[in-house]
Order: C-alpha cells, then structure tokens, then sequence
C-alpha cells in the first residue's frame, strides 16, 4: 500500500525555501521538517527561482468550469420539468416501438 501524497501549506514551503537560500542544507532542513527527500525541497527551490513566490501556492485542481455555462443550481424549476417530461415522451416512444416489434413474435 502506498502512503497518500502530503501537501504543504504556502507559508511552510516558502519558510524551507527561504532558509535553504539563506546557506541551511537541504538534507538537514528536510530531516527537520520530516520531508520525504530533500530532493523535494530542493525541487521548491527550483520553482521559487524559476517562477517566484506565487509559485509554491497551491493550484486549483480538477477541470476548469465553462466561461459560458452557467452553474449547475441556476436551472429553474420549469425547465428541470420540460427536460424531464422530455425524457418521459421519448421513453413511452421507445417502449411503444419495442412492443410493436415483440407483437408480430408472440402471435
């Protein structure tokens, strides 16, 4: 079984971050904090020159919604009920087709 992946907050990576830059040593500062691997602090050093501070923050996950769509709880009352008496329509179609198919079988 494999362990859940940790997340760290912002302000306890850019607190590593900054007192590796300031000349602590990865290996030291991960056993400190009970990171995994300094290679993990030092992959935060990395992104923090590369990208800056924002960087470390934590990002959004899952898809992005539709610019356009509204959101899911905005569909009124009545237009639930014209989908749903839609479905309902197409249901008795269908089953009126299968019934006239199985009737020329069983007589």
């Amino acid at each position: 079984m494999t362990k859940p992946a940790q997340s760290y907050t912002f302000e306890f990576k850019l607190a590593l971050v900054e007192r590796f830059l300031a000349g602590e040593t990865a290996p030291d500062l991960a056993e400190e904090a009970g990171l995994s691997s300094a290679v993990l602090l030092k992959s935060w050093v990395r992104t923090y020159r590369r990208e800056g501070v924002d960087a470390l923050r934590p990002k959004p996950k899952g898809r992005p919604r539709k610019p356009d769509a509204p959101p899911p709880a905005e569909v009124s009352e009545l237009e639930q009920l014209r989908r749903e008496n839609e479905r309902l329509r197409a249901e008795v179609a269908y089953l009126g087709k299968l019934r006239a198919l199985r009737a020329p079988k069983q007589r």
